[in-house]
Order: structure tokens, then C-alpha cells, then sequence
């Protein structure tokens, strides 16, 4: 085998509290979850050492190397396991700068598409997960978590059949991350919600899962950009069960009772932003090589339609205007 290809799955943080700050480092426990939203991901063998990047959609084009997770992912694991190199294409379907962590899912795909084709041992590929960033450990895995410490401590919530629908509203301005939890500190908030959130989910009680979602970074994100408190308050419009920011912003999530509201809430859409409609998903963690690191995502043939287009327009990864 010398080409494989994957989805890298976006994820959501249905609840994100703050608990603390050690060695320089916020401390989170936040209840995530992947959803349907993906990049696509060609990784390809070469016979010498060299890694190169080649991104398309989502405005990627102009990433330089030294700032993309993908290529950083590909040349770590070509120096640990001193395999040769690789080829790889992105696919952008993800909104970059939105929290959606769509940089830590291009790398946990890197590393898994590396995995497939070459082995690794599993322990080894977390530690490149956990250098790569705080929550790529996580999206080797996807599906419900529970994260806690920087992110890479991770804890599963049993999911299999449970489906949360999602309309993202997501501005083109983007919040940075180190900004919104420096003007955290300057009034941080210790709610506890992640908790009794999982609890509701766990019984299948929609509602009260919505009235759960939460994000302690909301308030620092809204006074660092307007935007995200005018997605926030758009998307109170369409009396959704709850409405969170993910990550550190920019994109904001409303939780429907079913895909069809979403549907309905997005069509009806005025404002200016990008919208999406998507649904959580637990990525296929099928049989696979021994040697290979955890979590490793199931690579797949492309459809003729994500093969026909160049930038992937009606892509069914991607549900956006």
C-alpha cells in the first residue's frame, strides 16, 4: 500500500470549564465530541526523507510549513520512526481559526495515515499527538470524550447510537487562542458543567444536555470579537435546546432535537457568516495492524464525487454557504 486516504473529523466542545492553571498551562474538563464536518486527506509514500504539504479550500493555500500541523505531524513521525517521507494533500473543509480543531485533526490524520502505511508503535504515537497539540491525542480517537488536563487526558463517554445535531454558525474572523485565555485571567470563571452535561446525555435527555452547554472562554472570546457574541445571539434566534462556543471561538454550535430543524434553521439563515449543518459521529475503529498506534481512523476509498472535484464543491463534508 502506498496511498491512503482519510477523513479528519471536526470536533465540538459541548462544555469547556476552566479548573485551573499549572506550569504555565490552563487546565480544562470539557465534554467533546466529533461531528460529521471533515477535511480530506491524501497521504502518498515517497522513496526519500522529504515531507511536503499541499493544502486546498478554507483560504489554506498560503499556510507556510513551519505553520501547518499536518506537515510538523509528517516530518515527526518520519524522524522518530526514520521512515522515508510523504506527499500530502489537504482538503480544507474545516473553518480554520474557529475552534473546531480542524489543525489538530490534519495532524491526527497525518500520524494516522503514517501509522497505515509504515506501523507504529501506539505509545510513540501519542507522544507525537501530544507535541503536535494539546487535543490531537483525542482526535486520533474522536467520538465522545471527556478531556481533562491540557486536553490529553482522556476519558470516553459511551456513544454508540447517540446522534446530537448541530447548526454551526461560524464568522470569518477568528479569536486567538493564548488572547482569550489572557483576558480569562483577568475575571475567570470556575462553573462546573461539564458533569452533569455527560449525565444528561448519558440518559438521552436532549433538553437538559442543551441547557447544559456551556463555554467559560465565551465571555473573554465576546469582548475580543463582537462577532462571536452576534453568531451567539443569531443563533438564539431559532429557539435551538442550546447554544455554545467551541474551543476559543470564533464558530458558535446550536443543538436541534433533529437534523431537519438544523436544516430548517440554516435555510432560513440571513446573516452574514458561514452556517453548516452537522451531526456527531464515532469514527469507525475497525481491525488493523498490531504495530499500529491507537485510534487509527478507517481509510477509505473516495467517492466519485469528492474524486470529481479539485475543491470539493458539494463535498458531503461539507454543508456550508
Amino acid at each position: 500500500m502506498n496511498t491512503v486516504k482519510i477523513k479528519a473529523y471536526a470536533k465540538i466542545n459541548l462544555t469547556l470549564d476552566v479548573t485551573g492553571v499549572s506550569e504555565g498551562y490552563h487546565l480544562l474538563d470539557s465534554f467533546v465530541a466529533s461531528i460529521s464536518l471533515y477535511d480530506l486527506l491524501v497521504v502518498r509514500k515517497r522513496k526519500d526523507k522529504l515531507v511536503s504539504v499541499t493544502m486546498h479550500g478554507m483560504d489554506s493555500e498560503g499556510i507556510p510549513p513551519e505553520s501547518n500541523n499536518a506537515f510538523r505531524a509528517g516530518e515527526a513521525f518520519v524522524r522518530r520512526f526514520s521512515t522515508t517521507g510523504a506527499d500530502i494533500t489537504v482538503y480544507k473543509n474545516i473553518p480554520m481559526g474557529a475552534g473546531l480543531g480542524g489543525s489538530s485533526a490534519d495532524a491526527a490524520g497525518v500520524l494516522s495515515a503514517l501509522a497505515a502505511l509504515y506501523g507504529a508503535d501506539e505509545e510513540a504515537l501519542g507522544e507525537l499527538a501530544d507535541a503536535s497539540g494539546s487535543d490531537t491525542r483525542y482526535m486520533l480517537r474522536g467520538g465522545y470524550a471527556r478531556l481533562r488536563g491540557r486536553g490529553n487526558l482522556i476519558s470516553p463517554v459511551p456513544g454508540e447510537g447517540k446522534k446530537l445535531y448541530f447548526l454551526l454558525i461560524c464568522p470569518q474572523t477568528s479569536v486567538s487562542s493564548g488572547a482569550c485565555y489572557r483576558e480569562f485571567d483577568r475575571a475567570p470563571s470556575r462553573a462546573s458543567l461539564t458533569e452533569p452535561c455527560i449525565d444528561a446525555f448519558l440518559r438521552g435527555d436532549e433538553e437538559e444536555t442543551g441547557r447544559y452547554l456551556s463555554n467559560a472562554l465565551y465571555p473573554a472570546a465576546i469582548r475580543l470579537n463582537e462577532d462571536v457574541e452576534k453568531a451567539y445571539a443569531e443563533a438564539r434566534g431559532f429557539s435551538p435546546l442550546g447554544v455554545t462556543m467551541t474551543g476559543s471561538g470564533s464558530c458558535v454550535a446550536a443543538l436541534f432535537a433533529t437534523k431537519e430543524l438544523c436544516e430548517w434553521a440554516k435555510s432560513r439563515y440571513r446573516g452574514k457568516f458561514r452556517t453548516y449543518v452537522a451531526e456527531t459521529v464515532v469514527p469507525p475503529l475497525p481491525g488493523r495492524k498490531k504495530s499500529v498506534g491507537g485510534g487509527l481512523r478507517s481509510p477509505f476509498a473516495l467517492s466519485e464525487e469528492e474524486k470529481e472535484a479539485a475543491g470539493y464543491p458539494g463535498d458531503p463534508g461539507r454543508s456550508g454557504t
